[in-house]
């Protein structure tokens, strides 16, 4: 094995030094509980008012406006199940879409079976929300959308603020949440100017540790707790609050490029991602599955023939490390995400996903091609 290429970041990610010595230094030197009254507990306390703030402001929303959980999976839970709890009374119709994240497509399913009507809006084969389809769907018994901001498959970018606005204008008493776990640093979102309720992040996607997460629920915004006990983060997630990764989470988020409007992915991520676009576009047996301006950090292509999970192990003989799906969910019949895109059937077992970091180069991108090449005509020999 010459050498090794991590190309698996929508899965999880490594941890930046400064995450890992922050969390090493919070375990040795900050472990007191921070609701303790005593000096040492203060010190704890310090550490979770800062590192909230600091979310808060990349969010461009409000501290009290924070809350930290144990990830994405829970912070979508929480802002699901508790919406449902809190506002069962308004009304009993729940929207989502078919490409959502296995945290909220199953909760969904589950909900389904307990009575609530579930309404999926349609997707195009790029995975985009059809927002007419969207607005005929909102009645006055919506209670909550839930769509994401980037596919963690595909890439794709949902227009957000735009989802936003058709909801809050067909009925103002929707809430409207969105897993953002896989758009959080990536591409550009301003919580505090658009009409977003709910919003869910997780650490582990952003070289930060794994088992910290946060969720943004904007005021006036009421949810019934899934955790209860000590009443910590305001009452919405008892137990003593994970202070080691939430100083780690803190310097993940300092490390992260700051977007705006006008510059709205990360850029040294998104070239990257236009490089290794090109070269696939090249391969004539490969079949790309993710549009052409998707998230900085994805692509999904398929390999008609070839089965996915045949290549990825042929690509790890090589050292190098890609998905065929989301890695938190054990699909057997294909990609449920390219599924639900309308795509063959063939294309849904042969896709693959590529997911970067800052810190691949255009070399081991051109070494990956490389060997995908290589390896595609040796599987095509049987």
């Amino acid at each position: 094995m010459e050498r090794e290429i991590y190309l698996d970041n929508a899965a999880t990610t490594k941890a930046l030094p400064e995450v890992t010595a922050a969390v090493v230094d919070a375990l040795e030197k900050s472990y007191a509980n921070p609701s303790s009254l005593h000096r040492f507990g203060l010190k704890s306390e310090k550490i979770l008012k800062k590192s909230r703030k600091i979310i808060a402001d990349y969010l461009g929303v409000k501290a009290k406006e924070v809350i930290f959980t144990s990830g994405g999976t829970e912070s979508n839970n929480l802002a699901i199940r508790g919406i449902t709890k809190a506002y069962k009374n308004r009304g009993r119709h729940l929207i989502t879409s078919p490409i959502e994240h296995s945290s909220v497509a199953e909760l969904f399913n589950a909900l389904e079976n307990e009575g609530w009507q579930v309404d999926t809006v349609n997707v195009d084969q790029g995975g985009h929300v059809d927002l007419e389809h969207l607005r005929n769907l909102i009645t006055e018994e919506t209670i909550l959308v839930s769509i994401m901001q980037v596919n963690n498959e595909l890439g794709t970018i949902q227009p957000t603020k735009k989802i936003a606005e058709i909801i809050k204008k067909k009925n103002p008493l929707s809430f409207f949440h969105v897993d953002g776990v896989q758009a959080f640093g990536k591409t550009y979102s301003n919580l505090g100017q658009w009409p977003v309720d709910l919003y869910s992040i997780s650490g582990h996607k952003i070289q930060g540790p794994k088992g910290i997460g946060a969720l943004y629920i904007k005021k006036g915004t009421n949810l019934t707790p899934l955790i209860y006990g000590g009443g910590q983060e305001s009452n919405l997630r008892s137990g003593t609050e994970n202070i080691p990764g939430i100083a780690g989470l803190r310097e993940a988020v300092k490390k992260l490029p700051q977007l705006s409007a006008a510059e709205n992915t990360d850029k040294d991520l998104s070239k990257k991602r236009e490089y290794l676009f090109n070269l696939l576009q090249e391969i004539e047996e490969a079949v790309i599955n993710s549009p052409a301006a998707g998230a900085p950090h994805i692509i999904n292509f398929s390999l008609p023939g070839i089965k996915g999970e045949t290549m990825l192990h042929a690509l790890e003989s090589q050292g190098i490390y890609i998905s065929t799906s989301s890695a938190c969910s054990s699909d057997k019949q294909g990609s449920r995400i390219i599924n639900a895109c309308g795509l063959s059937q063939k294309r849904s077992e042969s896709a693959l996903r590529v997911s970067l970091n800052n810190t691949i180069t255009n070399d081991d991108l051109d070494y990956f091609i490389k060997t995908l090449k290589e390896q595609i005509d040796f599987l095509k020999l049987f």
